[in-house]
């Protein structure tokens, strides 16, 4: 059994180098694998490994005061779902390209009380943030899915949505740091309630699967997605026969590497 820990913090790293050697190093003499981007504010990743070894690695980044208070979002696979481990400096550690200030976020709200909110069938707009590509095999019900290839396009987003700019505005991602910078854009381009779930739809699904998120969970590793829930339905179809269908895979001809859905049998 192999464990994947996904986490992330906006917080100065001063010499972001210097961190990014050492932490390689670390994850080499430790055996994990994974990809961490690690830039001036802050640190994004995902790592995996045997269950001793995430517990090492997780207690290893709470031990430095940047990061006493992160949280890691965990899944479970049969393989590694990465090749090797890559740390690597960037600008930021998501690409955004979006000139707002990350301490004027949204507000956090939890797993539990999202999931209260369609209980109680309160009236809300769910807005995904990532790109379509992810929310076309998984989402929230009754979301909004942008029609956005990559994230440095979540301008247009707040854009098309003004209309709505004194309504109750609910954002969410995969782990949370791309909510954390959409929403601050938000707010900063005039909407008024912006909220973000706390650690995106992996903290959901684990706490709440088989309840209000639909399809899968698109995840940037080999695996592409992870289920939601055992009585989850799919709600994408095959590109070749059409069947219901959650998989995605890429065309194994290097010249194409397009990645499409496609069901296991085709």
């Amino acid at each position: 059994m192999i464990i994947v820990t996904s986490f992330y913090k906006y917080v100065k790293i001063k010499d972001p180098e210097r961190f990014r050697e050492e932490h390689q190093n670390y994850c080499n003499e430790l055996g994990v694998k994974g990809k961490v981007l690690v830039a001036k504010e802050g640190i994004n990743g995902t790592v995996s490994g045997e269950a001793g070894q995430i517990e090492r690695y997780e207690q290893e980044l709470l031990c430095n005061q940047l990061f006493t208070d992160m949280g890691f979002k965990r899944t479970i696979t049969e393989k590694h779902p990465f090749r090797k481990t890559i740390v690597r400096t960037r600008k930021e550690i998501v690409t955004s390209g979006l000139k707002c200030d990350v301490q004027n976020a949204g507000k956090h709200i939890t797993p539990k009380e999202l999931k209260e909110l369609y209980d109680r069938k309160e009236e809300f707009i769910i807005l995904d943030a990532r790109n379509y590509y992810e929310s076309k095999i998984g989402k929230f019900k009754n979301a909004i899915t942008p029609k956005i290839e990559v994230f440095r396009e979540f301008k247009k987003v707040a854009e098309e949505l003004k209309e709505h700019k004194n309504k109750k505005i609910i954002m969410y991602c995969t782990g949370g740091v791309r909510c954390e910078k959409a929403s601050a854009y938000m707010k900063s381009q005039g909407f008024n309630y912006v909220e973000q779930l706390q650690d995106g739809i992996l903290n959901y699904i684990e706490q709440y699967p088989d309840t209000y998120f639909e399809g899968r969970c698109f995840v940037f590793d080999n695996r592409l997605s992870v289920e939601t829930g055992v009585a989850v339905k799919n709600i994408s179809v095959c590109e070749k026969c059409h069947a219901p269908c959650g998989d995605y895979i890429n065309c194994a001809n290097i010249k194409c590497d397009k990645l499409f859905v496609c069901c296991q049998e085709c």
